[in-house]
Parts: structure tokens; sequence; C-alpha cells
């Protein structure tokens, strides 16, 4: 009896500590986070501001939740949030191309 508790505790710690062994999604928040910056830089905040709003709600809320330790849910923000810089930076590039204001 106490060798199959034994076994139960053990085996229940074991599928508990998976979740912390997740990696940390490093290469995708700093794409996230250079995405950002460069749509900052090319304005996307006058020229394209739904984009990137988006863009930027995505990037904190990546970051509240690394910090937090769901990486998981880190990588999918961080990844919407490059996505959405990445738009809103296109958008203010052509529309400073094509002289909009």
């Amino acid at each position: 009896m106490q060798l199959k508790s034994f076994l139960i505790i053990n085996l229940t710690f074991f599928i508990c500590s998976c979740g912390l062994t997740t990696a940390r999604p490093k290469l995708e928040m700093s794409m996230a986070q250079a995405a950002f910056i460069a749509a900052k830089t090319a304005k996307a905040d006058e020229k394209a501001p739904n984009l990137f709003r988006k863009s930027e709600i995505y990037y904190i809320k990546a970051k509240s939740y690394y910090r937090r330790k769901y990486f998981n849910k880190a990588k999918e923000f961080a990844i919407l949030s490059k996505e959405f810089a990445e738009k809103a930076e296109f958008a203010a590039i052509r529309a400073q191309a094509l002289g909009e204001e």
C-alpha cells in the first residue's frame, strides 16, 4: 500500500513539474520587441494607429505572462505582437511613401 501511494505521489509531482520545464520564449520576445520598436520608429502610432495599438497590447500581455512564467501564453502573444507590429510598420512606410497624411 505504501509503495502504491509513493508511486502516485511521485507521478503527480512529475506531471506537475513538466510545466516548469517549458522553454522560455526568449527569441519570440526579442523579435516582438524589435518589431515593436521598428514600428514605433516608422511612426506607425500616427500612420497606422489601430495595428500599432494591437501590437502594443499583445506585447504588454506577452511581457506580463513571461514575468508570471506562463511561457506558452507569452510565446503566443509575442508572435501576435510581432505580426501586428510588422503590419503596422509596413502600413506606416507605405503611407509615408504615398504621401498620405
